[in-house]
């Protein structure tokens, strides 16, 4: 989200109501920050499971955090549910980048954020290829807007951003 901007729920194609619980709360009287890293791993987990038909027990390929964000916007408490917005931003090949928004009941934003996973195998825990069902609930979930990596290191090539040996030595990177 650009600087000065708060996200809206209806720039989100998925929603989930996540209730807070009572030990969400820290002394200060309000859900303690740490808790909305969780609100975006439980939509994130959600919409692979439902939507992406992860298979959070038996699949070959695992997605593991590699990068995180959040910007509080403002705080909540228990017992009031956080509604959590996911769109998809980013797809490469072994990585893909959402974009998560918290609101209140009402829509007003609690957090802007976003949650880097790559998708690595269960044992070697090596980078692998976006299983293609999940690959799939992916492109059909983009935003608008929204490009996958080689649309984007393109992007950064024409715009001078990066060299073109850059972006083509990045884009052989395992774990784009």
């Amino acid at each position: 989200m650009p600087p000065g901007e708060e996200p809206k729920p209806d720039e989100f194609p998925h929603h989930l109501v996540i209730p807070t619980r009572w030990q969400d709360n820290d002394v200060y009287g309000h859900v303690n920050n740490v808790q909305y890293y969780s609100f975006f791993d439980t939509i994130i987990n959600d919409w692979l499971i439902r939507v992406g038909g992860l298979d959070i027990h038996n699949g070959e390929a695992i997605g593991v955090c590699a990068e995180s964000h959040c910007q509080f916007l403002a705080p909540i408490a228990f017992p009031d549910p956080v509604t959590a917005g996911l769109r998809v931003g980013i797809v490469g090949n072994s990585s893909v980048r959402y974009e998560i928004g918290l609101f209140t009941a009402d829509h007003k934003p609690l957090a802007d954020g976003y949650f880097v996973h790559v998708f690595v195998d269960r044992l070697e825990r090596r980078p692998v290829d976006i299983p293609a069902g999940i690959r799939e609930a992916m492109e059909k979930s983009m935003a608008e807007g929204s490009q996958t990596f080689e649309q984007d290191i393109a992007r950064l090539i024409t715009a001078g951003t990066v060299t073109r040996e850059e972006g083509l030595a990045f884009a052989d990177s395992p774990t784009n």
